[in-house]
């Protein structure tokens, strides 16, 4: 799906791209790929390293086309193993005309389009189109990371009444989202330091500059802290799992000792060896009244030294 939007008079949408416009294209499809190579004249292998998902941050100079892929935070709508990840934003820039492409419909790119639309500003050039992306990037990786905060506590609060394996998985799976998050963070970083000494800015980019690096390191940050409480409160429960086995095993072994007083007694009482009390009628009661008063004395030890 392609949009076009002139950038300097606040976003406006247009029919056909012309100077100084922004094409946005969306989910790409094999028609869009082949406008954009026939008709931009776009290198073919720009689109073929935005479409790997697995794609670094890094920027690219061919024949006057400058490729930035930026990484930015994504929530799967699909239930997965990781319910948050990053993906690559292609930003394509030769003179004044900006391409953008992903390859998926974001939160990110919808909220960015209202902001400049509502500034009403419009953007002056394309270096100050890429920083407000990378400055939207950052924060949106704080929006996401405020909803793997609220996930945390939510499932704190479910562990809290119960030990339950699901909510240990899913912690698991927040912090595979936060390591994809710290990684793409670091990258965008350091892309955005050399993107500073290739990119012609002026003082209003500079300014902007200096407000996405506010934004990332908060957000790096952040990532760092919240991956440190997972790693914490994955420990503590590990530990509380243990002590709870470790308590099921200590009343189980007690029970075990308890329960075989009586049976090694009546065993021994009950083989065909003279005993004297074989024929005598109290005999039997004897060895039960025994029996009870060594199982008696055996709980009363192991409760008192908290074995039960």
């Amino acid at each position: 799906m392609r949009k076009y939007w002139n950038i300097a008079g606040g976003l406006r949408p247009l029919e056909e791209p012309t100077s100084n416009s922004w094409i946005q294209v969306t989910c790409p499809s094999a028609e869009d790929c082949q406008y954009l190579e026939n008709e931009i004249k776009i290198p073919d292998y720009f689109l073929n390293d935005i479409a790997d998902i697995e794609e670094r941050s890094r920027y690219e100079i061919d024949e006057g086309w400058y490729l930035i892929i930026l990484r930015i935070p994504y929530a799967k709508e699909i239930p997965s193993r990781t319910p948050f990840t990053t993906i690559p934003l292609g930003i394509i820039i030769k003179n004044s005309l900006i391409i953008t492409v992903c390859n998926f419909e974001t939160d990110m790119m919808n909220d960015f389009l209202i902001h400049q639309q509502r500034r009403g500003v419009g953007i002056a050039d394309p270096p100050e189109m890429v920083f407000r992306l990378f400055l939207s990037s950052a924060v949106w990786y704080l929006k996401r990371l405020k909803q793997i905060s609220t996930l945390i506590e939510q499932y704190k609060r479910s562990l809290d009444h119960n030990i339950d394996n699901v909510d240990l998985i899913n912690f698991s799976r927040l912090q595979d989202s936060l390591t994809y998050f710290v990684t793409s963070i670091r990258g965008n970083e350091t892309l955005l330091s050399k993107l500073k000494f290739r990119l012609p800015i002026d003082e209003l980019d500079a300014d902007l500059i200096e407000d996405v690096n506010i934004e990332m390191n908060q957000a790096r940050e952040t990532t760092s802290i919240y991956s440190n409480i997972l790693d914490s409160t994955m420990d503590t429960y590990a530990n509380i799992i243990n002590n709870n086995m470790s308590q099921v095993m200590r009343t189980l072994t007690g029970i075990s000792l308890i329960l075989m007083v009586p049976t090694l007694i009546t065993s021994a009482f009950g083989m065909n060896l003279v005993n004297s009390m074989e024929n005598d009628w109290w005999g039997f009661g004897l060895v039960v009244i025994v029996s009870i008063i060594i199982t008696v004395a055996f709980y009363w030890f192991f409760r008192s030294r908290k074995f039960l």
